[in-house]
């Protein structure tokens, strides 16, 4: 059986719900030879890389797919790459203030994601979904993870596919926000069970 690793992001910022986990838990479940596991994942520096690797070394998936809130965007940003570089304006749920800090230090500049960037936004796109390709992760817990995992899979040679993909804010969360686009959850939800769809085609091979 094809493991496939969902994450998503525990509420940060004061808000009281993360669309990512919101929509994690929501997706559909095994289908076929395709087992999804889905992952809450710490909104820290400290937690929220050793998270998932952990899960990743127990479950062996083929890919992981972290997914996170992005505040302001107003369709599925598929991330491209991750940079060696923490350097945020607020701190992390533990109070962790990261300022211009490494992710690993000596590490790569970047990685490149491993996951099928444009071919996931192309299938989004061509059933509907607004999506694009994005070219920044941000600076903050998300960036954080996405290249600690990259890191992770590269350093210990595992043939492990990982990406991130980024959502709106729910319709709920931008009420005393006007002009801040939002998604509905049953858009998210769709759009990610599609994403997994592209990626157990992708794996099929």
């Amino acid at each position: 059986m094809m493991t496939i690793l969902v994450t998503g992001f525990e509420p940060f910022g004061g808000e009281v719900i993360n669309p990512s986990w919101e929509a994690v838990s929501r997706l559909q479940g095994d289908s076929g030879d395709v087992r999804i596991e889905r992952l809450l994942v710490p909104t820290t520096y400290t937690g929220s890389i050793e998270t998932v690797t952990g899960a990743i070394d127990r479950l062996y998936p083929v890919a992981v797919v972290m997914v996170g809130q992005a505040g302001g965007r107003a369709e599925l940003s598929v991330e491209r790459v991750a940079v060696n570089c923490d350097d945020a304006q607020a701190p992390d749920n533990a109070g962790v203030l990261h300022e211009d800090i490494p992710v690993v230090v000596q590490g790569p500049t970047a990685y490149l994601a491993t996951l099928p960037v444009k071919q996931i936004v192309a299938g989004l796109r061509s059933t509907g979904f607004p999506a694009a390709v994005s070219n920044t992760a941000g600076l903050f817990v998300c960036n954080h993870l996405f290249y600690g995992v990259l890191h992770h899979v590269a350093t210990r040679n595992l043939n492990t596919r990982a990406g991130f993909v980024h959502v709106p804010f729910l319709p709920g969360q931008v009420a005393d926000k006007p002009g801040t686009p939002s998604m509905s959850l049953e858009t998210i939800v769709a759009g990610l069970d599609r994403v997994v769809a592209i990626l157990t085609s992708n794996a099929r091979l």
